[in-house]
C-alpha cells in the first residue's frame, strides 16, 4: 500500500504486515504512524492484508448506493482511528469486487468479517455500531477453524 509521508509527501510503500506499526518516510525519516482510517481495498490488496496482517482485519463489505451501508461507514470510520496499531480496517465495494463478496458468501450489507491470521473469526450482516465492532476486534484470540 502506498502511503504518503505527512512531513515531506514522499510516497512509501508500507507492506499490509507493517500497516499496524509506526513506520519511517524512506526519504526524510518522519515517523509514519500505523493506519487510522478505513482503506479502500481491491482484489489484490485483500489478499496481501489478509496473508500478512499481524493483527485482526475488520472488513466492511458495502456499495454506494445502500443507505444502511452509508449509515454505517462514520461508525467503520471510528473503528479505524480507535483500533489503529491493533487492528486494520478494510473497505470493499462489492460492486466493484463481487467475487470477494461471493468468496465470503455475503449476500447482504453491510457485512462485516473479521479476519484473523487470514481465517475467519466473525461475520455479521447488518448495520452496528462502533462498540460492538471494537468488542469483534478486541476478542479475537484465535481463528475459527
Amino acid at each position: 500500500m502506498i502511503r504518503a509521508c505527512p512531513s515531506c509527501g514522499q510516497k512509501n510503500r508500507i507492506s499490509a504486515a507493517h500497516l499496524a506499526s509506526q513506520t519511517r518516510c524512506g526519504k526524510c525519516k518522519t515517523p509514519i504512524g500505523p493506519i487510522a482510517e478505513p482503506v479502500e481495498a481491491n482484489v489484490e490488496l485483500f489478499e496481501e492484508v489478509r496473508r500478512q496482517a499481524p493483527v485482526p482485519v475488520l472488513v466492511d463489505f458495502w456499495a454506494a448506493w445502500c443507505g444502511p451501508c452509508r449509515a454505517a461507514a462514520p461508525e467503520v470510520a471510528r473503528v479505524a482511528a480507535s483500533m489503529a496499531g491493533k487492528a486494520i480496517v478494510l473497505k470493499v465495494d462489492t460492486d466493484r469486487y463481487p467475487e470477494l463478496a461471493g468468496q465470503y458468501g455475503v449476500q447482504g450489507i453491510p457485512n462485516f468479517l473479521v479476519l484473523k491470521g487470514g481465517l475467519i473469526v466473525h461475520q455479521h450482516a447488518g448495520v452496528v455500531g462502533h462498540d460492538t465492532m471494537v468488542g469483534w476486534l478486541s476478542g479475537v484470540s484465535s481463528p475459527r477453524i
